[in-house]
């Protein structure tokens, strides 16, 4: 079995068509699968319409993507779990892709990433999701890893409010050969619309120089907030 899980927050527009599409890939692959949300304290419908299309719905205790993550992994049964946003649609045939990385050897690893929206700029910043990069690995792309291979490098870290998708990937090959599936996974880019394609790719671009220059995580939360408006979501 694997398990899908998917943190989320105030998602009601996305997340039963999410839900939805990844029963019928379950179902086309002749997969067992579980797919389990964690909500990280939604004012919408977000929790109610995951469980009416299916999902196993677990409300987290605290807010924050990585904590979030972690729990959802606590509630799993899969021996392989896959972590996706759930603002991110994953290719047709995504769990085959998958098994042919873990048949390959690989116990970690993700997809490129592609947008849902044409822009020139998103169009160059999804192209280098293709390199074994560090630099280059984002949450959007989604991790599929070893239920083993998550525990023994102590999964996500809690302590890090923004980039514990990219932080946990670099634990992740000190015990690990990562792979990179070739296929695409589809993110929205609903906040690049919103705020504009340049100005939040620089914003992005400062967060991840912050991080590798060891800036404090309530710093750069803060400087994300400020320029954003919202949550680290």
């Amino acid at each position: 079995m694997i398990s899908i899980i998917i943190p989320a927050f105030n998602e009601e527009d996305t997340i039963g068509k999410l839900v939805k599409y990844l029963k019928n890939q379950a179902t086309s692959s002749l997969k067992s699968v579980e797919i389990i949300i964690v909500d990280g304290g939604s004012a919408d419908q977000t929790a109610a319409i995951a469980k009416r299309e299916g999902a196993k719905v677990y409300k987290s205790p605290k807010k924050g993507r990585a904590f979030q993550m972690n729990y959802g992994a606590s509630k799993a049964e899969g021996e392989w779990f896959y972590f996706l946003h759930a603002d991110t649609k994953p290719p047709v045939g995504f769990l085959l892709e998958i098994d042919k990385k873990t048949e390959a050897g690989f116990k970690c690893g993700c997809f490129r990433l592609e947008f849902d929206y044409s822009h020139p700029l998103l169009k160059y910043y999804a192209w280098f999701t293709r390199f074994d990069v560090d630099v280059f690995r984002f949450g959007d792309q989604s991790l599929f890893v070893e239920k083993a291979l998550f525990y023994k490098i102590g999964g996500f870290d809690e302590k890090l409010l923004v980039m514990e998708d990219q932080e946990i990937v670099t634990r992740l090959k000190n015990h690990a050969q990562f792979g990179i599936i070739k296929k695409s996974v589809t993110t929205s880019a609903r906040k690049y619309q919103q705020f504009g394609v340049f100005r939040l790719q620089c914003i992005f671009s400062i967060i991840v120089v912050l991080f590798y220059l060891e800036i404090s995580q309530e710093v750069i939360a803060h400087f994300y907030k400020t320029y954003m408006s919202g949550s680290a979501y």
